[in-house]
């Protein structure tokens, strides 16, 4: 009986990576970078470059809760949160996440109210992300929710 080998993991790239020279690892990166506008948005955000961090994490959570209804386009509360974590994972500085929190809220409010959204899902969403946001507000230093540009 041949024995099942398990999916590779994250223990198997790394004894990969350990590998590389420099040259390579910049390749590497390179290529990850090209391969996905989501590759480019969490090292732009890693690595604070660009005006704007919080662009490309704010236009996925403004197509996902404000989607064009004329288009025939759907809500999706899951891709929308998953915006806010994949800027936690890249750099996860509080004010930016309270700002993505206070933005998803804007956007699931101004558009359940636009449309006249009656989805319990939806409006339960909301409040949890509201209670986040206010929870993370409240963790930040004194005088740094001036800094959000929501307040």
């Amino acid at each position: 009986m041949a024995t099942k080998k398990s999916a590779p993991g994250w223990s198997d790239v790394k004894t990969k990576l350990s590998d590389f020279d420099r040259a390579a690892l910049i390749g590497l990166v390179q290529d990850l970078y090209a391969a996905s506008k989501d590759n480019q948005a969490f090292l732009h955000a890693r690595f604070a470059l660009g005006d704007d961090v919080l662009k490309p994490y704010k236009a996925t959570i403004d197509r996902w809760l404000w989607p064009d209804v004329f288009k025939n386009q759907d809500t999706s509360v899951a891709k929308a949160k998953k915006a806010i974590s994949d800027y936690k994972k890249a750099i996860g500085q509080p004010e930016g996440l309270a700002e993505l929190m206070v933005f998803y809220c804007e956007r699931a409010a101004g558009f359940s109210n636009d449309v006249g959204l009656q989805d319990e899902g939806y409006f339960d969403a909301l409040v949890r992300m509201f209670g986040q946001a206010l929870k993370t507000i409240d963790g930040l230093p004194v005088g740094a929710e001036r800094k959000l540009t929501h307040f």
